[in-house]
């Protein structure tokens, strides 16, 4: 997009892009998750002066002490980071040290798979008071377009006790007021083949100098910036990258039950369509749907446009296909279990892998905490590994209370059930000592075996 600034910059506008493009400027990121963490660490890389803001004291404490509480993260990273200047806190008065402000909070949804945005209003009631004349702020968690503007700017508006405003469409403002951005986060754990600084960043403002504030922040992180002409182009650019996934997943995991139907194997029909060089690019099967972003996104558009009297029939359909998985793998554990005469209500079942894909260590709306629940309901012995965790609390519906139990004795399990394939893993042994291995993610292609139920 075209820059469109004022030939004249304010004064305090030109100096907060100054120090953001020969980066000296300091950054402040307010929750230190998995989006805010590997974001800060990339800022201080660059020679930023960054000050991570969390509520849990226990993840500031960690930090502090040079340690690490994600697994893909080094405390070697850490460090680096602590002796480039980087901290954390939870004190928040600390925001109006900094020049810019980056929210990385939650937005999950509610029992009624509505928006939870109590997260980004909670931060931005909490940051109102703190923020100073000049400051960019940007808006990084996923949510419906219009939220930047309709709820963020109001609340920082109401609580900032200096009576800044927003700088507007209109008459550039000299002074009295603060630049607003949304740019949303484009982490994808576990991803090894493409650096997290060559993922090209998406930046919208409220207005062309926040877009040419946060332009200038990522750029000096990131290879390239993308600018579009708003917050809510924005807002909207991530969801449509995730809900693109979403029906994509929905539609091979339809077709997956058909195959199973018609006695195909739907890896192998991917495969070959795959070697098509234009007009098709591979989705993949799976149990369920994790994370994060892919689960819960899409909802937050379908649920926007009801306001507009529109029913967005692709997301809700694709919603039910995705969100029916799950069942899907629970019937057959009971159908392979059947083949070896022995009922699900009493069965023994080791799951293998709760993260909700490989090699990671998130949970997030992992359908194995979905799987573990129905096959409790179906009155089966449920135990999990996962090298990731150690223990799981919480599950989606109760508490799990559950611990990682070793791969040994494999053969008093009456079913291993493969729920993520971890590399980890070695699926050759883990067959050769099993009764019976149901796996929802081909994990064992290519493995010739009477023991193996694919689902």
């Amino acid at each position: 997009m075209p820059t469109n600034l004022p030939v004249v910059l304010p004064k305090i506008a030109e100096e907060r892009l100054n120090r953001l493009k020969n980066r000296t400027a300091r950054i402040g990121v307010i929750g230190l998750g998995y989006v805010g963490l590997p974001l800060s660490l990339l800022l201080s890389e660059a020679g930023f002066k960054v000050t991570g803001f969390d509520i849990d004291e226990k993840k500031v404490v960690e930090l502090e002490a040079g340690r690490s509480y994600i697994f893909r993260i080094p405390a070697e990273d850490i460090q680096a980071a602590r002796k480039q200047g980087f901290s954390a806190t939870t004190d928040f008065s600390h925001l109006s040290e900094q020049d810019a402000i980056i929210m990385c909070v939650p937005t999950p949804l509610t029992e009624h798979r509505e928006p939870d945005l109590s997260y980004v209003e909670n931060t931005a009631k909490s940051a109102a008071p703190w923020v100073r004349e000049g400051q960019l702020v940007v808006l990084e968690s996923t949510t419906y377009p219009g939220t930047t503007e309709e709820l963020m700017i109001p609340v920082l508006e109401a609580g900032n006790t200096q009576g800044l405003k927003v700088q507007g469409k209109g008459a550039v403002a000299e002074k009295g007021v603060f630049y607003v951005a949304f740019s949303p986060e484009r982490e994808d754990p576990g991803n090894t083949t493409v650096a997290r600084r060559d993922i090209p960043k998406v930046v919208g403002g409220h207005e062309e100098i926040a877009t040419e504030l946060a332009s200038a922040l990522y750029e000096a992180i990131f290879t390239r910036a993308v600018r579009v002409s708003s917050t809510r182009a924005a807002e909207m650019t991530k969801l449509l990258e995730n809900i693109y996934r979403c029906v994509n997943i929905a539609l091979v995991n339809e077709l997956k039950v058909l195959a199973l139907r018609m006695d195909m194997d739907i890896w192998e029909v991917i495969d070959a369509a795959s070697t098509k060089p234009f007009g098709f690019h591979p989705f993949y099967p799976g149990p369920g749907l994790g994370g994060h972003c892919i689960p819960i996104d899409p909802f937050y558009l379908s649920w926007k446009a009801k306001e507009y009297d529109f029913n967005t029939r692709f997301i809700e359909l694709a919603g039910e296909v995705n969100e029916a998985m799950p069942a899907h793998v629970v019937q057959y554990v009971a159908r392979g279990l059947n083949q070896h005469k022995k009922a699900l209500n009493g069965a023994r079942v080791l799951m293998l892998g709760m993260a909700y894909k490989k090699d990671i260590d998130d949970l997030r709306e992992s359908p194995s905490l979905t799987v573990i629940e129905l096959l409790r309901e179906q009155g089966a012995e449920v135990l999990y590994n996962d090298p990731y965790f150690a223990k799981v609390g919480r599950g989606r519906r109760y508490n799990l209370n559950m611990t990682c139990t070793p791969l040994d004795n494999l053969e008093q399990y009456d079913c291993v059930l493969i729920m993520t394939d971890h590399s980890d893993y070695d699926y050759e042994d883990i067959v050769k000592r099993s009764r019976l291995v149901v796996d929802s993610r081909n994990a064992t292609k290519g493995i010739q075996s009477e023991k193996i139920v694919r689902c």
